[in-house]
């Protein structure tokens, strides 16, 4: 009967294991994944305000979802650019932004770009 009660505090020990590493691997997806959206949305809103034209922001936005969804697939449309773009104006820093990376995934994010400023820090 031993033996039992010692593989079950085994198993249940390795279960908690691969929990905590599915979590961690979750976490640092998720975090790589967002930060890639803001430097995208960064790189975007820089060449935009580079040529400070509103009609160039459109067409290169428009541009450049066609030839990302033409390499990457659908997840690549101007709807996206944009909240990527949104979200890098909303958190300039990019330690800031890290750091709500490691806490939120991207869906929370869009949410929280819209919150006043006092709440982003």
């Amino acid at each position: 009967m031993k033996k039992g009660i010692e593989n079950t505090r085994l198993f249940l020990s390795i279960k908690q294991l691969i929990e905590q590493g599915k979590q961690q691997i979750a976490i640092s997806v998720n975090t790589t994944m967002s930060m890639l959206y803001w430097q995208i949305g960064k790189m975007i809103n820089d060449d935009v305000l580079q040529n400070q034209r509103a009609e160039y922001g459109k067409q290169i936005v428009s541009t450049l979802s066609r030839h990302l969804t033409q390499e990457y697939g659908d997840g690549w449309g101007e709807k996206h650019l944009r909240q990527c773009m949104q979200i890098a104006q909303a958190f300039p820093d990019e330690q800031i932004v890290y750091t709500r990376c490691r806490e939120l995934n991207w869906s929370h994010l869009r949410l929280v770009m819209f919150m006043d400023d006092l709440n982003k820090n």
